[in-house]
């Protein structure tokens, strides 16, 4: 396409072969019955064929691109590789396990017509609906995570960092990505904290999710990094690129 559209909904994946051409193919139904321009970029790591069965869809449709590696770069890192190739006024991103169905960006989109610059989608708004909740273990972790993230880090304002349905204005997503560091999943709190540093509008809107059971976090490794990963947000300082870890993704469209 000559012109830059208006929507770009990057999807991370880690070896998602089975669910990445259902959640691709809503996306793409979903924005054409919408009359959107947009483009969907792929970001897939892992070696179970992912970035194959995207590189098909590709064939068929410009509109789709896939990047990533066999290595697994940790999803912060593959939506920032992703976001630094986007070309929509409107940048964000959708979990590959369709989470929060395409659907719900109807929830979202006018925030930025009232004047936001990043509007997120939350599971802690009342109007939120949960369609299969998460087994309680992961609730009460993710309860003791929220408190202690919002001691060390703030956002106190913000009622669930960690949805994976946000979205940007194109020139605001390029600012904080790229002065983003952390490649696990803490890059979500991270880009936020950015955001209200720089005084950002920030809104949270309630959607419609549902738990898939499939979680790829470890609860006393994963937990540790990330952690970890918050001290570094709170105390490490940032840089103002990352064009290494960019000019590392392979693109194809």
């Amino acid at each position: 396409m000559s012109s830059n559209p208006h929507l770009s909904v990057i999807v991370p994946a880690y070896n998602e072969a089975k669910s990445i051409a259902r959640t691709v193919t809503a996306i793409s139904n979903y924005l054409n019955a919408c009359g959107e321009t947009y483009e969907i970029i792929v970001s897939a790591d892992g070696d179970d064929g992912t970035r194959g069965i995207v590189a098909e869809m590709v064939q068929q449709d410009g509109r789709i691109s896939v990047i990533g590696s066999a290595e697994r770069g940790g999803k912060g890192r593959g939506i920032r590789n992703g976001v630094a190739i986007a070309r929509g006024q409107i940048i964000g991103f959708c979990d590959a396990d369709y989470k929060t169905p395409i659907e719900e960006i109807e929830k979202l989109l006018p925030a930025f017509q009232d004047g936001f610059d990043v509007v997120i989608a939350s599971r802690g708004m009342k109007e939120t609906v949960i369609l299969n909740p998460q087994p309680m273990y992961r609730r009460i972790g993710s309860r003791a995570f929220g408190i202690g993230m919002h001691l060390v880090i703030g956002l106190w304002g913000i009622h669930d960092t960690q949805c994976g349905f946000k979205f940007f204005r194109g020139a605001v997503a390029k600012e904080l990505f790229g002065q983003s560091r952390i490649d696990g999943y803490m890059f979500d709190v991270e880009i936020l904290h950015l955001a209200e540093k720089r005084g950002y509008k920030i809104k949270e809107v309630g959607v419609r999710w549902q738990d898939d059971g499939d979680s790829r976090l470890d609860l006393v490794s994963g937990n540790w990094k990330n952690f970890k990963d918050i001290l570094r947000i709170r105390f490490g300082g940032h840089t103002t690129s990352n064009s290494a870890d960019t000019a590392a993704a392979t693109t194809q469209r």
